[in-house]
């Protein structure tokens, strides 16, 4: 699979996100309208406000099209100081088994280690099992873990972080 990967914004991106997101989440765990429409304008504003020198999209794409993305929101300014987010991390069914995902992840931390950043974190749900061992061989520790319903439907969410050196 020749794959390339991409940093920041280009044409469709946003859409493509969204789109993976919505249809594996849709399928997998019955999530619905309010969880696409979150994505969707939390993309938008997050590329809106796009720092290039602070964050980062990174996006993976072949012959075919898209097959993943990983973004670092550090200019989020609800963050804490030296605080950043890793978000919209996801490889679509075609690319998974193939490394995608360990290269959008190390890729995106290679960045992130480089910013002066102190932690970053990510938000997830319980479930989600090979997601949680990439993360937690990059470093990330479960530190919260909850019942909510901030992914629009009933789930065991849970916050990861990992301290930066």
């Amino acid at each position: 699979m020749a794959t390339s990967f991409e940093k920041g914004w280009r044409p469709a991106v946003i859409g493509e996100i969204v789109s993976a997101h919505s249809a594996y989440y849709a399928r997998e765990w019955g999530f619905g309208a309010f969880f696409e429409a979150k994505v969707a304008k939390e993309i938008a504003a997050f590329v809106e406000r796009y720092d290039s020198s602070l964050d980062l999209l990174l996006s993976a794409r072949d012959g075919d099209g898209f097959l993943g993305s990983v973004v670092i929101d550090a200019s989020d300014p609800a963050l804490e100081s030296g605080e950043a987010h890793l978000r919209w991390f996801i490889a679509v069914d075609r690319a998974r088994g193939f490394g995608i995902g360990g290269r959008l992840l190390a890729d995106a931390l290679a960045f992130l280690d480089g910013t002066g950043r102190t932690r970053c974190f990510l938000t997830t749900f319980k479930g989600l099992d090979a997601a949680r061992r990439l993360y937690e061989r990059h470093g990330f520790r479960l530190t919260e873990e909850s019942a909510g319903a901030s992914w629009g439907a009933r789930v065991t969410e849970q916050r990861f972080d990992r301290l930066l050196v």
